[in-house]
Protein backbone atom coordinates (compact mmCIF):
# COMPACT_ATOMS: atom_id res chain seq x y z
CA UNK A 1 0.00 0.00 0.00
CA UNK A 2 1.48 3.36 -0.98
CA UNK A 3 2.16 5.80 1.77
CA UNK A 4 -0.09 8.90 1.97
CA UNK A 5 1.71 12.06 1.06
CA UNK A 6 1.03 14.37 4.00
CA UNK A 7 1.65 17.44 1.87
CA UNK A 8 -0.94 16.36 -0.68
CA UNK A 9 -3.39 15.46 2.07
CA UNK A 10 -2.96 18.88 3.65
CA UNK A 11 -3.53 20.52 0.26
CA UNK A 12 -6.65 18.44 -0.42
CA UNK A 13 -8.13 19.26 2.98
CA UNK A 14 -7.49 22.97 2.47
CA UNK A 15 -9.14 22.84 -0.97
CA UNK A 16 -12.13 20.98 0.47
CA UNK A 17 -12.41 23.54 3.25
CA UNK A 18 -12.47 26.39 0.74
CA UNK A 19 -15.19 24.65 -1.24
CA UNK A 20 -17.32 24.25 1.89
CA UNK A 21 -16.84 27.92 2.75
CA UNK A 22 -17.91 28.98 -0.75
CA UNK A 23 -20.94 26.71 -0.59
CA UNK A 24 -21.83 28.14 2.82
CA UNK A 25 -21.60 31.71 1.53
CA UNK A 26 -23.86 30.89 -1.44
CA UNK A 27 -26.37 29.19 0.88
CA UNK A 28 -26.32 32.18 3.21
CA UNK A 29 -26.95 34.58 0.31
CA UNK A 30 -29.85 32.43 -0.88
CA UNK A 31 -31.35 32.46 2.60
CA UNK A 32 -31.00 36.24 2.80
CA UNK A 33 -32.60 36.77 -0.60
CA UNK A 34 -35.46 34.35 0.04
CA UNK A 35 -35.97 35.73 3.53
CA UNK A 36 -36.10 39.29 2.21
CA UNK A 37 -38.59 38.28 -0.48
CA UNK A 38 -40.75 36.52 2.11
CA UNK A 39 -40.64 39.57 4.39
CA UNK A 40 -41.61 41.85 1.52
CA UNK A 41 -44.52 39.71 0.39
CA UNK A 42 -45.82 38.49 3.74
CA UNK A 43 -44.97 41.37 6.05
CA UNK A 44 -44.15 44.56 4.17
CA UNK A 45 -46.54 44.34 1.22
CA UNK A 46 -50.26 43.86 1.61
CA UNK A 47 -52.35 42.54 -1.29
CA UNK A 48 -55.57 44.40 -2.15
CA UNK A 49 -58.64 43.42 -0.12
CA UNK A 50 -61.62 41.72 -1.69
CA UNK A 51 -63.81 44.56 -2.95
CA UNK A 52 -67.17 42.95 -2.31
CA UNK A 53 -66.40 41.01 0.91
CA UNK A 54 -64.48 43.62 2.91
CA UNK A 55 -65.79 46.48 5.09
CA UNK A 56 -65.88 49.76 3.23
CA UNK A 57 -63.28 51.42 5.48
CA UNK A 58 -60.73 48.68 4.77
CA UNK A 59 -61.33 48.84 1.03
CA UNK A 60 -60.95 52.60 0.89
CA UNK A 61 -58.04 52.48 3.29
CA UNK A 62 -56.05 50.49 0.75
CA UNK A 63 -56.14 53.53 -1.54
CA UNK A 64 -54.24 55.44 1.13
CA UNK A 65 -51.45 52.86 1.36
CA UNK A 66 -48.20 52.75 -0.57
CA UNK A 67 -48.93 49.05 -1.21
CA UNK A 68 -51.48 50.17 -3.81
CA UNK A 69 -48.63 51.51 -5.94
CA UNK A 70 -46.91 48.12 -5.93
CA UNK A 71 -49.71 46.59 -7.99
CA UNK A 72 -49.30 46.41 -11.78
CA UNK A 73 -51.21 49.14 -13.61
CA UNK A 74 -53.82 46.67 -14.89
CA UNK A 75 -54.54 45.44 -11.36
CA UNK A 76 -54.86 48.97 -10.00
CA UNK A 77 -57.37 49.84 -12.71
CA UNK A 78 -59.34 46.64 -12.02
CA UNK A 79 -59.37 47.51 -8.31
CA UNK A 80 -60.80 50.95 -9.10
CA UNK A 81 -63.37 49.51 -11.51
CA UNK A 82 -64.55 46.97 -8.94
CA UNK A 83 -64.59 49.71 -6.32
CA UNK A 84 -66.78 51.97 -8.45
CA UNK A 85 -69.12 49.07 -9.24
CA UNK A 86 -69.56 48.29 -5.56
CA UNK A 87 -70.22 51.86 -4.52
CA UNK A 88 -72.76 52.51 -7.24
CA UNK A 89 -74.97 49.83 -5.72
CA UNK A 90 -74.15 50.37 -2.07
CA UNK A 91 -76.70 50.74 0.68
CA UNK A 92 -77.20 54.00 2.53
CA UNK A 93 -75.19 52.76 5.51
CA UNK A 94 -72.17 52.10 3.29
CA UNK A 95 -72.58 55.46 1.59
CA UNK A 96 -72.44 57.12 4.99
CA UNK A 97 -69.36 55.07 5.89
CA UNK A 98 -67.65 56.10 2.66
CA UNK A 99 -68.42 59.78 3.24
CA UNK A 100 -67.15 59.49 6.80
CA UNK A 101 -63.97 57.81 5.66
CA UNK A 102 -63.05 60.50 3.16
CA UNK A 103 -63.94 63.22 5.64
CA UNK A 104 -61.64 61.61 8.18
CA UNK A 105 -58.64 61.13 5.90
CA UNK A 106 -56.14 63.78 6.94
CA UNK A 107 -52.43 64.26 7.37
CA UNK A 108 -50.08 61.56 6.04
CA UNK A 109 -52.94 59.32 4.87
CA UNK A 110 -54.40 62.08 2.69
CA UNK A 111 -50.94 62.88 1.30
CA UNK A 112 -50.37 59.21 0.49
CA UNK A 113 -53.75 58.91 -1.24
CA UNK A 114 -52.97 61.99 -3.34
CA UNK A 115 -49.55 60.57 -4.14
CA UNK A 116 -51.12 57.27 -5.19
CA UNK A 117 -53.34 59.09 -7.68
CA UNK A 118 -50.34 60.95 -9.08
CA UNK A 119 -48.36 57.72 -9.46
CA UNK A 120 -51.33 56.05 -11.15
CA UNK A 121 -51.65 58.83 -13.72
CA UNK A 122 -47.88 58.85 -14.23
CA UNK A 123 -47.94 55.13 -14.96
CA UNK A 124 -50.86 55.56 -17.38
CA UNK A 125 -48.97 58.24 -19.28
CA UNK A 126 -45.72 56.27 -19.19
CA UNK A 127 -47.51 53.24 -20.58
CA UNK A 128 -48.77 55.41 -23.43
CA UNK A 129 -45.40 57.03 -24.05
CA UNK A 130 -43.50 53.72 -23.99
CA UNK A 131 -45.77 52.10 -26.56
CA UNK A 132 -45.77 55.24 -28.70
CA UNK A 133 -42.00 55.59 -29.03
CA UNK A 134 -41.56 51.90 -29.81
CA UNK A 135 -43.48 52.36 -33.08
CA UNK A 136 -42.35 53.76 -36.42
CA UNK A 137 -43.70 57.26 -37.19
CA UNK A 138 -46.16 55.85 -39.73
CA UNK A 139 -48.01 53.97 -36.97
CA UNK A 140 -47.86 56.55 -34.20
CA UNK A 141 -50.94 58.53 -35.22
CA UNK A 142 -53.18 55.45 -35.14
CA UNK A 143 -51.66 54.48 -31.80
CA UNK A 144 -52.57 57.86 -30.29
CA UNK A 145 -56.18 57.54 -31.48
CA UNK A 146 -56.52 54.04 -30.01
CA UNK A 147 -54.85 55.06 -26.75
CA UNK A 148 -57.12 58.08 -26.30
CA UNK A 149 -60.26 56.07 -27.12
CA UNK A 150 -59.36 53.24 -24.75
CA UNK A 151 -58.77 55.57 -21.81
CA UNK A 152 -61.89 57.58 -22.55
CA UNK A 153 -63.87 54.34 -22.38
CA UNK A 154 -62.15 53.45 -19.12
CA UNK A 155 -63.10 56.81 -17.64
CA UNK A 156 -66.73 56.28 -18.60
CA UNK A 157 -66.79 52.83 -16.99
CA UNK A 158 -65.28 54.25 -13.81
CA UNK A 159 -67.86 57.04 -13.69
CA UNK A 160 -71.03 55.25 -14.77
CA UNK A 161 -70.23 51.55 -15.00
CA UNK A 162 -70.56 51.42 -18.78
CA UNK A 163 -69.28 52.97 -21.97
CA UNK A 164 -71.32 55.48 -23.92
CA UNK A 165 -72.79 54.19 -27.17
CA UNK A 166 -70.39 55.97 -29.48
CA UNK A 167 -68.18 54.66 -32.26
CA UNK A 168 -64.44 55.17 -32.06
CA UNK A 169 -64.70 57.66 -34.95
CA UNK A 170 -67.29 59.69 -33.01
CA UNK A 171 -65.02 59.71 -30.00
CA UNK A 172 -62.07 61.00 -32.03
CA UNK A 173 -64.21 63.76 -33.52
CA UNK A 174 -65.22 64.71 -29.98
CA UNK A 175 -61.57 64.85 -28.93
CA UNK A 176 -60.80 67.15 -31.87
CA UNK A 177 -63.67 69.47 -30.93
CA UNK A 178 -62.43 69.53 -27.35
CA UNK A 179 -58.96 70.39 -28.59
CA UNK A 180 -60.38 73.34 -30.55
CA UNK A 181 -62.21 74.62 -27.46
CA UNK A 182 -59.01 74.36 -25.44
CA UNK A 183 -57.19 76.40 -28.08
CA UNK A 184 -59.87 79.08 -27.85
CA UNK A 185 -59.51 79.18 -24.07
CA UNK A 186 -55.76 79.65 -24.40
CA UNK A 187 -56.39 82.76 -26.51
CA UNK A 188 -58.72 84.25 -23.89
CA UNK A 189 -56.73 85.33 -20.84
CA UNK A 190 -59.90 85.74 -18.79
CA UNK A 191 -60.76 82.02 -19.07
CA UNK A 192 -58.89 79.22 -17.37
CA UNK A 193 -56.62 77.69 -20.03
CA UNK A 194 -57.12 74.12 -18.94
CA UNK A 195 -60.34 72.20 -18.99
CA UNK A 196 -60.95 69.00 -17.03
CA UNK A 197 -63.44 67.84 -19.69
CA UNK A 198 -62.44 64.98 -21.96
CA UNK A 199 -59.27 62.96 -22.25
CA UNK A 200 -57.08 65.85 -23.40
CA UNK A 201 -58.28 68.11 -20.62
CA UNK A 202 -57.65 65.40 -18.05
CA UNK A 203 -54.08 64.90 -19.23
CA UNK A 204 -53.40 68.63 -19.25
CA UNK A 205 -54.82 68.98 -15.76
CA UNK A 206 -52.60 66.24 -14.36
CA UNK A 207 -49.37 66.79 -16.25
CA UNK A 208 -47.99 69.22 -13.67
CA UNK A 209 -49.07 66.97 -10.80
CA UNK A 210 -47.41 63.95 -12.37
CA UNK A 211 -44.04 65.68 -12.75
CA UNK A 212 -43.35 65.45 -9.01
CA UNK A 213 -43.50 61.63 -9.15
CA UNK A 214 -41.52 61.10 -12.36
CA UNK A 215 -37.80 60.85 -12.97
CA UNK A 216 -36.24 63.35 -15.39
CA UNK A 217 -36.24 60.68 -18.11
CA UNK A 218 -39.91 59.89 -17.50
CA UNK A 219 -40.79 63.60 -17.49
CA UNK A 220 -39.13 64.00 -20.88
CA UNK A 221 -40.91 61.00 -22.38
CA UNK A 222 -44.31 62.05 -21.04
CA UNK A 223 -43.86 65.65 -22.19
CA UNK A 224 -42.90 64.59 -25.73
CA UNK A 225 -45.76 62.12 -25.90
CA UNK A 226 -48.37 64.63 -24.73
CA UNK A 227 -47.03 67.27 -27.10
CA UNK A 228 -47.50 64.85 -29.99
CA UNK A 229 -50.99 63.96 -28.75
CA UNK A 230 -52.01 67.64 -28.70
CA UNK A 231 -50.40 68.31 -32.07
CA UNK A 232 -52.28 65.44 -33.65
CA UNK A 233 -55.65 66.93 -32.75
CA UNK A 234 -54.84 70.63 -33.00
CA UNK A 235 -53.33 70.18 -36.47
CA UNK A 236 -56.73 69.10 -37.75
CA UNK A 237 -58.04 72.69 -37.70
Amino acid sequence: MPLIDLHELKYALRERSQQLIRAGIILLLLLIVSGTAWWWMAVRWRPPPSIFDTPVDDVLGYLAMDDFNELPLEERMKFLLDLSNRFRGMESSESAAMAGFFAGVTGPARKQMTQNVRVLVRDILMQGATGYFELPPSDQGKYIDEWIVNWEKMGEKLATGKERERTDEERIRGVRRQSERNEERLQDRTIAPLSPDGALGFMSLWQKEVEVTASPKQQGQIARFLDDVRKRYSDAF
